[in-house]
């Protein structure tokens, strides 16, 4: 296996025995970088030279035998809507392009408390809002198991940076699926904590009652650590929960003997690809092989989630999205007749089109005379929404369904129709509305050779079981460690 191929804590193992130094790594990796990234366009910055001295300092650490923290040397890459001291934080958006935080986001804070090696910040959709990573005011990225494909989204710049080995970790966000859609269409790990594990300060807030910090990784070990790393009670979140972060990879290799998983019908209706259908019931098969037992259950409001959520979603977005004025940071318009005006222009001109749909569609909601019609009511569906897993999960330990409806698809196939384009995250929108955790792990391939995701879920903080499940089918099979044949150029 070539180096770069390897998994984090196998690199890290390497390190740690000096196999290998941590700036070789580093070194190694920008070379690739400067090789793939022009053509995958996963990243919207690069911190070379911060990394460098990183690794440097981790390998002067390790000649001194001084305690080195749980990632160190791995290099990591971080959303763009993550707030980085000193490194540009731009939400892919023209309104933040030259934003540099004063301050870390306490995920990012832990990374670096445990010599995580931070090498860049990725591309995402505008504001993180967007299914396919194609809402960038800066750059459309693309999949690595195909160039004319999307990666998926929002967080499609760091799933895709993993899958193409162009980092070795990465956070990303959460506000309907935007780790776990993009990392079934790349062929990773990637995991959305239970709302409130992982704390949202420096998170750049979109749906604030639904964002979560979550990871992406090349296999259910890496996620283990990750996780452990970023998870734990802030002060600086209100939402944040004072629940014990237990050690994740101790016992992950229980496996599922014994276990119910419960089978959402709803989950397997119409609309649903048939590779992937095929994919996730193959992937059955091998968990009632291994002593699961399978469980048909109902989650009867899964149709109504879309609506709700796109209702939900989009006024607090128009809420969160009103700090951005021009007044106190940020991008503003140069050709203002007074102040109104200048309001106007400059979130005329920084924000894009998909940015300006959602606060419409927010206000809209939220406006007198529409609130009790709509964010009332949906609200009220999301409790029956997050009832229908309460219920399920008196049965069964944990729920196993497609993680999208369809694998990858062409750049461009769905910009021109948001309403195809929402109804990517229809099997992923349900556990944020509920605040559950989920997991999406590598199942399987499409004819046209594109990765296959299986999303499982479980009962809030109950992370460690979830990973102990994905571990155990990672386990039986290989997909997680197919590799995309990249290519020099784009076809």
């Amino acid at each position: 296996m070539r180096l770069l191929e390897s998994t984090a804590l196998q690199i890290q193992e390497k390190i740690l025995s000096k196999e290998i130094r941590a700036k070789d790594v580093i070194k190694l990796f920008f070379e690739r970088m400067k090789d793939i990234e022009p053509h995958v366009q996963a990243y919207i910055t690069i911190n070379e030279e911060d990394a460098i001295k990183k690794a440097t300092e981790i390998d002067k650490k390790l000649e001194r035998n001084e305690k080195l923290g749980l990632l160190a040397g791995i290099p990591i890459a971080i959303k763009d809507n993550i707030c980085t001291k000193n490194l540009h934080t731009t939400c892919a958006s023209k309104i933040l392009k030259n934003f540099i935080p004063p301050y870390d986001a306490f995920a990012v804070k832990r990374l670096k408390e445990e010599d995580a090696i931070i090498v860049g910040k990725t591309n995402l959709d505008e504001f993180a809002m967007g299914s396919s990573t194609e809402n960038s005011s800066f750059k459309i990225t693309r999949n690595p198991w195909n160039y004319n494909y999307v990666p998926g989204g929002s967080s499609g710049g760091s799933t895709a940076a993993v899958a193409a080995d162009l980092s070795f970790m990465a956070l990303g966000s959460e506000t309907g699926g935007s780790v776990r859609q993009p990392a079934a269409l790349c062929g990773v790990v990637g995991v959305k904590p239970t709302y409130g594990r992982v704390s949202r300060y420096g998170l750049v807030a979109f749906g604030s009652s639904l964002d979560q910090i979550g990871t992406v990784t090349k296999d259910v070990r890496d996620a283990a650590v990750l996780l452990r790393v970023i998870a734990g009670h802030d002060l600086h979140d209100s939402t944040s929960a004072q629940v014990p972060v237990p050690d994740y990879s101790n016992g992950i290799d229980s496996g599922v003997d014994g276990l119910k998983i419960g089978i959402p019908k709803e989950y397997f209706a119409g609309g649903l690809n048939k590779d992937v259908d095929n994919a996730v019931k193959d992937a059955l098969k091998i968990y009632k092989q291994l002593g699961a037992k399978i469980v048909d259950i109902s989650l009867p409001h899964t149709e109504y989630a879309v609506a709700v959520y796109y209702i939900v979603a989009n006024a607090e977005a128009s809420s969160n999205l009103a700090r951005y004025d021009g007044v106190r940071y940020g991008y503003r318009t140069d050709r203002a007749s007074g102040i109104v005006d200048m309001y106007c222009r400059t979130r005329s001109e920084g924000f894009g089109n998909e940015v300006k749909r959602r606060i419409m569609l927010g206000n809209y909601a939220l406006s007198s005379g529409y609130y009790d019609a709509y964010y009332l009511k949906a609200s009220k569906v999301r409790s029956l929404i997050k009832k229908d897993f309460d219920i399920a999960f008196e049965k069964v330990d944990c729920i196993i369904c497609p993680t999208s409806p369809v694998p990858a698809f062409k750049i461009g196939e769905r910009a021109n129709n948001p309403l195809e384009m929402y109804l990517s995250d229809i099997y992923t929108i349900p556990a944020n509305l509920a605040g559950i955790p989920g997991i999406s792990i590598p199942c399987g391939f499409s004819k046209e050779g594109l990765p296959i995701g299986m999303q499982i879920l479980a009962r809030h903080f109950e992370e460690k079981k979830l990973l102990q499940i994905a571990y155990t089918f990672e386990r039986k099979t290989d997909f997680h460690l197919k590799k995309p044949a990249l290519k020099a150029s784009v076809v």
